[in-house]
């Protein structure tokens, strides 16, 4: 086995110690609203989302509601970094959807009702703005919301 010399040590120690410092400004979390129907228009998301499943943000007016099959949500993180938090979160925003859509094609729901950004259980409700938690490495939305089945 080789030895190592105490300065090649102390410098190995020195170097973790400099790069540990810097992870918590690395992972800084910055919240950030950005428009629904923005995200919507992004990634090919509201073609990829289809017209099988309807989402209504917040208090939007919606058909009436002939029965209420679930609440349920849903957390997703996404890599962010390098990318813009505009850019990160409207990708992590497309996940969270696609999620909820095949949650709602699971119970048999025909839409996804009262949409609210829930992150770490805060509710934060609008018909036209989501919340999302941006840092340097990882992007995060998290939507909570009633599945149903509304008269068409």
């Amino acid at each position: 086995m080789k030895k190592m010399n105490s300065t090649a040590a102390l410098m190995g120690l020195a170097l973790v110690a400099s790069l540990a410092g810097g992870l918590p400004a690395q992972a800084s979390d910055t919240v950030v609203m950005l428009p629904v129907a923005g995200a919507m228009a992004a990634n090919n998301a509201q073609e990829r989302l289809g017209d099988g499943v309807k989402f209504y943000f917040g208090d939007q007016p919606t058909p009436q509601v002939l029965n209420t099959l679930l609440s349920d949500h849903t957390s997703l993180r996404t890599n962010g970094f390098g990318k813009s938090a505009e850019k990160s979160c409207n990708w992590v925003f497309l996940s969270a959807m696609l999620q909820l859509q095949k949650r709602a094609v699971e119970v048999g729901a025909n839409a996804v009702v009262h949409i609210v950004s829930n992150y770490d259980d805060k509710e934060m409700s609008s018909q036209t703005e989501f919340e999302c938690h941006a840092g340097a490495i990882m992007s995060g939305v998290a939507f909570k919301g009633d599945f149903v089945k509304l008269a068409r």
